[in-house]
């Protein structure tokens, strides 16, 4: 979920006639009668952030929410693949070879 400051496009240092200027070309870009849904949450973001006292308001007693789904693509997400070159491959290959063999040994007996 968006925060007030997303909402308007605004930053949370703005003045409170950006914060007023900048909901009203929301406003004029989402007229209720268009899409009253997000009319109502552009309403709600500038009602929060309108003057001092809503924003240390809003700063004190709103918590914010979390998108699950974003949370667990976030975690999920994986940039780049990690690299592994061939040498170090067969390296790492004949390494796990060496072990294998020196535990499938049997023991030497002193007995011929």
């Amino acid at each position: 979920m968006k925060t007030p400051y997303e909402l308007l496009a605004v930053e949370p240092d703005a003045t409170d006639a950006a914060i007023k200027q900048a909901y009203l070309e929301k406003v004029k870009d989402n007229p209720p009668d268009r899409d009253q849904e997000r009319f109502q949450l552009i309403h709600n973001a500038y009602l929060s952030i309108k003057d001092h006292k809503s924003r240390l308001s809003h700063a004190l007693f709103s918590v914010p929410t979390a998108d699950f789904d974003e949370l667990l693509d976030q975690a999920l997400r994986v940039t780049q693949a990690p690299q592994v070159r061939p040498e170090y491959f067969k390296q790492l290959l004949r390494a796990g070879l060496d072990e294998t063999m020196r535990l499938d040994a049997k023991p030497q007996t002193g007995k011929s």
